[in-house]
């Protein structure tokens, strides 16, 4: 319950910096990607490493996030705009209860795999400090873009500079 508050804020404080959002940054942190083996709704377990080959949004959310709820009918249409791209997103929740996220999905329908973190592991591991806090995956598994904020995922740009992405 502790991590729940604590994240809860953390968000009011970074949503005055959710208005300056919307650019995907060049990664500038450590050189190794940090791990990320969740399990998803239905109780598989997803390893990072299993998605080589593919660029990967991995995006820490919560339910209480409104620019997190804002962003993910962008991110279903980005799905549809990457086909035939190897793509994929990860969206973990931060530290919520299963319940929580269920009543969320069945309201957003999300369109892509949702991961738990019920203890903040991945959390700490990433150094997420906001929510939502965005890391693009190159194909080679390298972080290679962050976002902080909310954005419109499904923008010519954005879709330009994923698949740009894909092919290097």
């Amino acid at each position: 319950m502790k991590i729940k508050y604590f994240l809860r804020a953390i968000l009011l404080l970074s949503l005055t910096n959710a208005v300056y959002a919307g650019n995907l940054e060049l990664y500038k942190g450590k050189a190794i990607t940090p791990e990320l083996h969740l399990e998803d709704m239905q109780g598989k377990i997803h390893d990072l490493k299993d998605y080589r080959g593919h660029v990967v949004l991995v995006q820490f959310w919560a339910t209480y996030c409104p620019p997190c709820r804002k962003e993910m009918p962008s991110m279903n249409n980005l799905i549809q705009k990457m086909a035939g791209v190897p793509f994929k997103i990860l969206a973990i929740d931060m530290g919520e209860t299963r319940e929580e996220v269920i009543k969320f999905v069945n309201e957003v329908k999300p369109e892509f795999t949702i991961l738990m973190d019920p203890d903040g592991t991945a959390i700490s591991a990433w150094n997420v400090f906001a929510a939502p806090s965005n890391f693009i995956i190159d194909p080679q598994g390298n972080i290679h873009y962050t976002l902080f904020g909310g954005v419109e995922w499904d923008s010519s740009e954005m879709v330009m500079k994923l698949k740009a992405l894909a092919t290097q």
